[in-house]
């Protein structure tokens, strides 16, 4: 027994520095992001990071000391009703990362100001990189998140909303300090952050999940056994016009496999009724293990 409580307390210590890792390189990567790309083009980023950016463009003040204080009465509130210290520390570990690299490497760091479609671009992919590793470690980068994370909870307002919401208002702001082109390039650094923290999030190993209704469910179940290698879960249904009773089958391939399984299925039955869907991140046997992606 202490032999199982020892080996998973080393489990949790190797988790928990995986995580701070992915926190800190996610924090460099804004920073960097910030820096190279967004700052010196007037491109104003997400939340409290672009408001940082504003006052930076308006007075000179240093980006991360600004960063900072505008985090501390929100981490404070984090603290009082948000819960989670695991979650808040690493939150304020993230932000303090952050905020000092964005300082300390700005002099180091080049500017890339050439060509508006780079700068947007890239910009966009290291922003939505740096929010996803975070992410990944269970923190977040501070300031408007946990704004939105306590309004949900005790006011029941959608996150999205209060995503959209508080983005809209600096953009709006930067607009009106900056102008109207550099805050349009804005939108486009927050549609490809938002993709790439998609795909940080839940994987790029696509799949495919596939639910099958076949008069002959033994000879596809033990076809996709056989010749696919996958397990097949059978789920009790029912016709609904008939009330016949008929076992469901469900699968799920990868997407190399998804023609094999429909060439096959047509063989055996071509009257099956199948459908497809598709799935961003599937973790267990035969495909990424679970403990290797907990975040």
């Amino acid at each position: 027994m202490q032999k199982i409580r020892k080996r998973l307390r080393g489990a949790a210590t190797r988790q928990t520095i995986r995580d701070y890792v992915s926190i800190t390189v996610g924090a460099l990567l804004l920073a960097a992001a910030v820096n190279i790309f967004l700052l010196p083009n007037q491109v104003v980023s997400l939340g409290f990071t672009g408001l940082a950016m504003l006052a930076n463009y308006l007075w000179s003040w240093p980006m991360g000391i600004v960063l900072i204080i505008l985090n501390v009465p929100v981490m404070l509130a984090g603290i009082k009703w948000g819960g989670g210290w695991r979650f808040l520390v690493r939150t304020i570990y993230a932000v303090m990362v952050m905020s000092a690299a964005i300082d300390l490497l700005a002099p180091i760091l080049p500017a890339i100001q050439s060509d508006p479609l780079i700068y947007t671009l890239f910009g966009g992919m290291l922003n939505g990189l740096g929010a996803g590793l975070i992410l990944r470690g269970q923190g977040t980068g501070g300031g408007t998140d946990i704004i939105a994370l306590l309004l949900n909870r005790y006011r029941g307002i959608p996150f999205g909303q209060l995503y959209l919401i508080s983005n809209a208002v600096t953009l709006l702001g930067a607009a009106a300090v900056v102008g109207l082109v550099p805050a349009l390039y804005a939108l486009i650094v927050i549609f490809v952050s938002s993709k790439v923290l998609d795909t940080i999030q839940e994987g790029v190993r696509y799949a495919r999940s596939v639910f099958i209704i076949s008069a002959k469910p033994a000879e596809v179940q033990a076809a996709i056994i056989e010749e696919l290698n996958r397990g097949v879960t059978v789920l009790s249904g029912e016709g609904g016009y008939t009330h016949t009773p008929r076992p469901l089958l469900f699968v799920v391939v990868s997407r190399s496999q998804l023609s094999r399984l429909k060439r096959r299925i047509a063989e055996i039955d071509p009257t099956a009724f199948v459908v497809v869907s598709e799935a961003n991140e599937v973790l267990g046997q035969g495909f990424h293990p679970v403990q290797a992606t907990a975040s």
